[in-house]
């Protein structure tokens, strides 16, 4: 059994970690807008700490101010969750899972020497023990409850292109050294669009996320015009028949000029007291916003119009990575 535990988002932070989307990878006021408005609602609950490309850093002063603490780094993208370490907590305080990044399976588009480099950076400066591993994952392509238990997709770990040769026996194994988990839950794929050019090929982040021990809150995709609306069955039929499952319904708009999207409430981040949630100027949005204030009792749930974000790729969840805060005070 691993002496490190994976918290749960639930549990308290010490701060949330982002990156600043640089030039050249998200050019454009509405990208950065997106991103600053994402921090400032983060900080509304706990710190924020920004990773800054330093030709970037007086740009993002002008965006966040006094609002975030600032840490010059060398960036290729913004995706904190999947550069960044996933931490974990032990008996000997804070530790942070470098895994090994190669790009979300070394896609065409990407480059990643710079973000390659990230996880140990954040480490460091949070003064976490790093732990190694050899397996190419993303902190989007897992899910936790803290209490041993792992959301993750077949398509993300058990692909070829980022493990080959891997098997779920050795990826599990691999989880449990480095997360603390003791059950595995296989879900088969994520959403279509992730599967497309600038996807992710099927993070869990977007899909699916525990809310506590056995609840599992679900995108569910009710236009039978969108690709995602039979996916609904294939999912639960991979959840565990005991656990409670919360419908998240996706937005009404289902297609944007590049066609079906994959606009998720399910890609929120967890604050101290609060949630900050993804919103798309829909119909849905309030009840969405309903639905998570329910699952997270006693936070305040703030949205943030995140079209901008997932029009990259990716959503809140996705740029974000909390620092859990270690029991008794330690740091």
């Amino acid at each position: 059994m691993s002496d490190w535990r994976m918290p749960a988002e639930t549990e308290p932070h010490t701060c949330t970690w982002m990156a600043w989307p640089s030039s050249g990878y998200a050019d454009g006021d509405e990208a950065r807008q997106a991103w600053a408005s994402v921090a400032l609602a983060v900080a509304e609950f706990e710190p924020v700490r920004l990773v800054v490309d330093p030709s970037a850093i007086r740009e993002a002063h002008r965006w966040l101010g006094s609002a975030v603490e600032y840490f010059p780094a060398p960036l290729d993208d913004a995706w904190m969750r999947d550069i960044g370490p996933t931490f974990v907590v032990g008996p000997d305080g804070l530790g942070a899972v470098d895994w090994v990044f190669n790009g979300w399976g070394g896609q065409s588009w990407a480059t990643w020497e710079k973000d390659a480099r990230i996880a140990r950076r954040v480490a460091e400066w949070a003064g976490a023990t790093i732990i190694a591993s050899d397996l190419v994952n993303e902190g989007g392509g897992i899910h936790v409850d803290g209490y041993g238990t792992v959301l993750v997709t077949e398509t993300v770990q058990l692909d070829p292109s980022r493990n080959p040769g891997w098997t779920k026996d050795r990826v599990e194994g691999e989880l449990r050294r480095t997360l603390g988990v003791r059950e595995v839950v296989w879900l088969p794929r994520g959403l279509t669009r992730d599967y497309e050019e600038f996807g992710t090929r099927g993070h869990v982040d977007i899909v699916a996320t525990m809310s506590g021990p056995g609840t599992v809150l679900l995108h569910v995709q009710p236009d039978p015009k969108h690709p995602d609306h039979a996916l609904d069955a294939v999912l639960r039929e991979a959840i565990p028949g005991q656990w409670d499952v919360i419908d998240l319904p996706a937005p009404e708009g289902i297609e944007d000029e590049r066609g079906p999207v994959d606009h998720s409430y399910v890609n929120h981040l967890v604050c101290n007291a609060g949630v900050v949630a993804c919103t798309f100027d829909d119909p849905r949005d309030a009840a969405a916003l309903d639905i998570l204030a329910a699952a997270y009792p006693g936070r305040r749930v703030i949205g943030v119009d995140a079209r901008a974000i997932f029009a990259l790729g990716g959503g809140i969840h996705c740029i974000t990575q909390q620092e859990p805060a270690i029991p008794g005070g330690l740091s």
